[in-house]
């Protein structure tokens, strides 16, 4: 999603800290939307994920998804994809490209994903 006027700039990163991308619109969108409901919630997010999306320090928060939903191709490549529990029911679900030192968001949203709960 190329940036307009009127959009956040977000910061580069620096000093070993990984680069965050959006994958899709839905993603921005969602990410828009959380930023707004949870402020606090989504800096410590965006915080956590910058410096070390592969983090397992608190598994009830940030944690690598299982099963059908552990890789998502993106860009030719699977990739593992994760979750991070923003709020009680909002959600970012993001890919982690090592090579690039880059995370992609797939998915962000106020409301928990429905595909986990079968």
């Amino acid at each position: 999603m190329s940036p307009k006027r009127g959009d956040d700039v977000a910061p580069p990163p620096v000093e070993g800290e990984w680069r965050l991308r959006f994958a899709t619109n839905d993603a921005a969108k969602g990410w828009a939307a959380l930023c707004t409901e949870a402020p606090g919630n989504a800096r410590r997010c965006f915080e956590a994920l910058r410096s070390d999306p592969l983090s397992t320090e608190i598994p009830d928060r940030q944690h690598r998804l299982r099963g059908r939903l552990a890789t998502t191709s993106y860009g030719g490549r699977e990739l593992p994809q994760w979750e991070y529990e923003v709020t009680a029911g909002g959600r970012v679900r993001y890919l982690v490209d090592v090579d690039r030192r880059t995370v992609y968001f797939v998915y962000a949203s106020t409301r928990h994903p429905k595909d986990t709960d079968a």
